[in-house]
């Protein structure tokens, strides 16, 4: 694909294992991006079965007990979306002289300023000929991108019987080579912070190194936290001759699933510091890059890769989409959350589509529910939580554990087991009744202990029962991993709906109470500060009053940043950046309040 086809200026992040694992066969036709998780892999080979007998394809089974099952059933499976893809999107085009509406579909959902929309109006309007028009067409339209996922920590070692296998075989090294194998030419995301092993693993594959013109067949995009981090891993990976092809900057807590807060550094002095440093960050990964290149005896680009910057987490307006845009200069801008509520585009089914179309504020929150023991998104009442606490009620607590991705912890066995799982829970209880401590501890720390989710099955479960998909597990319950942001929007979308709205055409938030997506993730940081201060019984030690009053002064170094945003680009914010300033001076207020205590404290 051309670097200079995308028209639109937004894509579809990865949701969970499931929710967009067929996302581009929907969305890739109309120009839109979306990413696949290339986590499950019996889901992976469900999905390849179900859509193989839907359109007629032959299919053959990967049993997992041949050699590199896991890498084999992810390449078949994006092989599959990549021909779907591409059938879809020809009869889309061909579609011209026969269904205008589907042609008519694609241009109506394009940025009303997209020079694209105004060439073939103008084309119509000239009444030209079928075969030119369908030759313009040909010439330029582009599907959206098939982009994969990959969790970089989900990198559990594999066995055969008992005997270890090398390192290539781990999780995502296996994923990883299932995504290099395939046909496709899109982007891999690597999320979840830095693995140095499986980022040196990607010098095996030429798909990841550029021709003489500079074009690469598969892209890096990492997805980051801040600039630092942006710099580290791009230099890392230009010393191996890999060019990173876009930064993906995403709000530590303002976004679904998993959460990876910082140290209270806020999304716009991120953003702010990408914008100042994209010209530095560039030159200084790409001499890196020319270097490796030469030294590897690789072809070096007669033109520098373009690199790009976007963000995501949190966006709910058309106005934030573009002032996100156009103040930060970002090239695109990720919406996931609300796409759960559009059936068109994400495998959400009815019962937990109805949980979230009801969802407030007060029902999402931020959990322990995750193995990874990171914070992670969800809502109150889904369908899993609810298996999860009928099955402690029955005093069975945890799950079978049949999918076995989330194996990390050596507690009570010399092979890691899911803290999810029945076998740790049991002994981690057992554990627990021989502890002498208060009884409302107790059951404290017993809560903490059950209340983590098969998240294997949970979030792969909606597109099970949607597609109906019988792999022989027992459990029906569906983990969901939407952002706070959910709470504002209320409707059961179409995806043209979700698009129009997101370019200004429509408005589906009914509510008028929505903050700003920078003073929501403010106040989900305030939350966190104070949930973690309240987690800690005084005396605070002095490693924990350092990092408290770091947390502190970086968030106060946002809301100055905040303060300065709002008075210079007030035209942009209009009659509510009194608002916002009034909001930051009492949260401010409110912050001060809470660490002054922190900083009383002596440590005995």
């Amino acid at each position: 694909m051309k670097e200079n086809t995308k028209k639109h200026t937004f894509h579809i992040p990865v949701m969970g294992t499931g929710f967009t694992i067929d996302t581009p066969i929907k969305v890739a036709k109309y120009g839109i991006s979306s990413v696949v998780s290339l986590v499950d892999d019996l889901l992976v080979e469900n999905m390849r079965e179900y859509y193989s007998k839907k359109m007629n394809i032959p299919f053959k089974s990967i049993s997992d007990k041949i050699y590199d099952f896991r890498a084999k059933r992810f390449t078949e499976y994006l092989n599959l979306l990549d021909e779907i893809v591409k059938q879809k999107f020809d009869e889309l085009k061909e579609s011209y002289h026969k269904n205008i509406d589907e042609i008519n579909k694609y241009f109506d959902m394009l940025p009303d300023a997209a020079s694209l929309k105004e060439d073939f109006n103008e084309l119509i309007q000239n009444n030209e000929y079928v075969k030119k028009v369908q030759a313009w067409l040909n010439e330029h339209l582009y599907p959206g991108t098939i982009d994969v996922n990959i969790m970089t920590k989900l990198d559990k070692p594999n066995f055969n019987n008992d005997e270890k296998l090398p390192s290539e075989f781990n999780d995502a090294h296996a994923a990883l080579r299932g995504f290099a194998n395939s046909n496709l030419e899109s982007s891999l995301v690597l999320s979840a912070g830095m693995n140095p092993r499986l980022y040196s693993y990607l010098e095996k594959f030429e798909d990841f190194y550029p021709d003489k013109n500079g074009k690469i067949k598969k892209k890096i995009i990492i997805k980051v936290s801040d600039y630092r981090s942006a710099l580290i891993q791009g230099k890392f990976l230009a010393k191996k001759g890999i060019w990173v092809s876009e930064f993906r900057i995403e709000s530590g807590l303002n976004c679904g699933g998993h959460a990876f807060a910082s140290d209270g550094f806020l999304m716009g002095p991120i953003l702010e510091e990408f914008k100042n440093k994209r010209d530095e960050l560039v030159s200084t990964t790409y001499k890196i890059f020319v270097e490796a290149l030469t030294a590897k005896g690789k072809v070096v680009p007669e033109t520098q890769p373009k690199q790009y910057i976007t963000a995501q987490g949190g966006l709910g307006t058309a106005e934030e989409h573009e002032f996100l845009i156009k103040h930060y200069n970002l090239d695109s801008v990720g919406w996931a959350t609300p796409f759960m509520l559009v059936p068109e585009v994400t495998n959400v089914d009815q019962k937990t589509l109805n949980i979230l179309n009801n969802a407030k504020e007060e029902d999402l929150y931020l959990s322990g529910i995750s193995p990874l023991g990171v914070p992670f998104n969800t809502v109150k009442r889904s369908t899993q939580e609810i298996d999860k606490l009928e099955l402690n009620e029955k005093g069975r607590p945890g799950s079978s554990c049949p999918k076995k991705f989330l194996l990390f912890n050596n507690e009570f066995t010399e092979k890691s087991i899911c803290t999810a799982s029945r076998q740790y829970q049991n002994l981690k209880l057992k554990e627990l009744e021989t502890k002498d401590i208060d009884p409302f501890d107790k059951q404290k720390e017993k809560n903490k202990i059950i209340e983590k989710e098969c998240l294997c099955i949970g979030l792969a479960n909606s597109t099970r029962h949607l597609h109906g998909i019988d792999n022989n597990i027992k459990s029906e319950g569906v983990s969901v991993c939407p952002g706070p942001n959910l709470a504002y929007f209320s409707e059961i979308l179409t995806l043209k709906e979700m698009v129009d709205h997101i370019y200004g055409r429509i408005n589906v938030i009914k509510r008028t109470d929505r903050p700003n997506l920078f003073m929501k993730e403010l106040a989900l940081y305030y939350d966190y500060l104070k949930n973690k201060i309240d987690e800690i019984d005084t005396p605070f030690t002095d490693k924990q009053i350092a990092y408290f009053n770091k947390f502190v002064d970086n968030m106060t170094d946002g809301i100055n940043y905040y303060k300065q945003l709002f008075e210079e680009a007030k035209d942009k914010f209009g009659n509510v950046k009194d608002d916002f300033l009034t909001e930051l001076e009492n949260i401010e207020f409110e912050i001060n309040n809470l660490i002054n205590p922190v900083k009383a404290v002596k440590v005995s």
